[in-house]
């Protein structure tokens, strides 16, 4: 059976009205996974019991108000779930195995879904390719010499290559829009607070935020409806009512009002990114909506502030990793400082570890005014550039990336080009906002190119009508790689 082509409601309807079923569809995944993945690399960990879970359910039946039941879902390997393998893509959690689940898996599995596996990704969500995994980088479906992105790289690539038709992902600083991009699928970053972040293993914890990676639009609200709500486990999450996003996509367009800054078109924005952008950009006036082009002053300071801020974070939250109470720890320790150091230092990968430095320095009693408190400041100043523009506009759009997926290898020597190319997204981490990839075109490589749907606070459901619009008159989201 053949499900790469399908949406998840049109699976649910199948199910409902016994066409298939769950083990079939989950039997389907795993062949396809099979097939494909000693090439795309999308998975560390299958689950062992996703066929049973599948049985399970198909013995329940099915009704058109869960649609999310029975449908095999691909998790980033950074979100807790109980009796699976959950590593970050590093070696210091090369065998961990939670006994728990996160949250926003225990809302999965309330609605039905079944947990095929875990994906790749960049070690503990640093990197902007998936090529820092401790199991090996994951691959663009579109062209197998190009990176899917990152840091849920393996999240869209499974998703791209037709394995399943969903997944989670978690977007530190652009980590589900800029994979969503490089392989031509939909991905969601919702604002900070909407979702539950208990039970996922924390990068910067004022900035992480998991949302969902989907073929399409509709998929996309149905999967984000189900993981989001407050979390008394989650201080940080809201106590906000969860919108029926799915039921209210056809609204359309007319009337909207959107803002494209300036900025978002600037030096170091390829030609074909541009030019697909602005295209479909024009589409969404033609739809009846308004666009004026406006400016984000201190868009500009978004790199430098993000990067310290996350690093900062990082290196509070990977303290706990000292080779005492869990994770790697090294063997030929001759005191309890070598056993912290060796562990530390044969436990995590490079980029973990120059991020950890680079945070540590940051918040340096000597240090931390001149650089962690002052990008707060900046943070700041980003944050209110967006509130002014919301108070006049309802969106704001552009590229999410500066250009469509890069070769591997090709930042490899140079992390401060690799983390420039974070420059479109980190805005809207560093504030907090909704924000989501829809594929609008190809390069002439035939690689996809996203367009980024920045929204106002809990604003998702005019994110995802703007988006669905969008999707109507746009058919790149329709293309699947070969």
């Amino acid at each position: 059976m053949t499900t790469d082509m399908m949406t998840i409601r049109e699976l649910n309807r199948q199910l409902v009205a016994g066409e298939t079923t769950s083990v079939e569809l989950v039997q389907a995944a795993l062949d396809r996974i099979n097939a494909t993945d000693e090439t795309i690399h999308a998975f560390i960990t299958l689950s062992e019991t996703a066929l049973e879970e599948a049985k399970a359910s198909d013995e329940k039946g099915y009704s058109t108000d869960r649609p999310l039941q029975g449908i095999p879902l691909g998790i980033k390997d950074n979100i807790l779930t109980d009796g699976i393998r959950t590593t970050a893509a590093s070696r210091m959690l090369e065998d961990f195995v939670p006994f728990f689940d996160a949250t926003i898996i225990e809302k999965l599995k309330a609605a039905g879904a079944i947990i095929i596996g875990k994906t790749n990704m960049d070690e503990f969500a640093m990197g902007a390719s998936s090529e820092t995994s401790y199991f090996g980088p994951t691959k663009n479906p579109w062209n197998t010499d190009y990176v899917p992105g990152g840091s849920s790289g393996g999240s869209a690539a499974t998703v791209s290559a037709g394995q399943v038709l969903g997944a989670l992902g978690s977007d530190t600083g652009g980590s589900i829009r800029q994979p969503a991009s490089f392989t031509g699928i939909v991905g969601m970053k919702p604002t900070y607070g909407r979702v539950s972040r208990w039970g996922v293993i924390a990068f910067a914890s004022s900035l992480d935020q998991v949302g969902p990676m989907t073929h399409n639009v509709e998929d996309n609200a149905l999967m984000l409806e189900t993981i989001a709500g407050h979390d008394d486990k989650d201080s940080t999450s809201a106590e906000l009512d969860v919108p029926a996003f799915a039921a209210n996509l056809d609204k359309g367009v007319k009337g909207m009002k959107i803002a494209v800054p300036e900025e978002y078109f600037g030096a170091g924005v390829d030609e074909e990114t541009q030019a697909t952008v602005k295209a479909a950009i024009k589409q969404l006036e033609d739809l009846g909506a308004t666009v004026d082009t406006v400016h984000l002053p201190h868009m500009k300071y978004g790199v430098p502030v993000y990067y310290i801020i996350a690093s900062a974070e990082a290196s509070s939250n990977l303290q706990r990793y000292d080779g005492i109470r869990y994770g790697y720890r090294a063997e030929d320790a001759e005191s309890l400082e070598d056993l912290y150091i060796k562990s530390r230092s044969e436990g995590f990968g490079m980029e973990v570890k120059r991020r950890l430095m680079t945070g540590t320095f940051s918040i340096a009693s000597e240090n931390i005014d001149d650089y962690f408190m002052q990008a707060g400041r900046v943070r700041s100043l980003i944050k209110e550039d967006f509130k002014k523009l919301f108070n006049d506009y309802d969106l704001v759009v552009g590229p999410v990336a500066p250009s469509p997926a890069y070769k591997f290898g090709e930042n490899a020597d140079d992390p401060v080009a690799a983390y420039q190319a974070d420059l479109l997204t980190v805005p809207v981490n560093l504030a907090g906002l909704p924000g989501l990839s829809l594929p609008v075109g190809f390069s002439e490589a035939g690689l996809p190119i996203g367009l980024q749907i920045i929204g106002n606070y809990f604003d998702e459901e005019r994110v995802y009508q703007a988006a669905y619009a969008l999707e109507q008159v746009n058919d790149a989201s329709q293309q699947r790689p070969e």
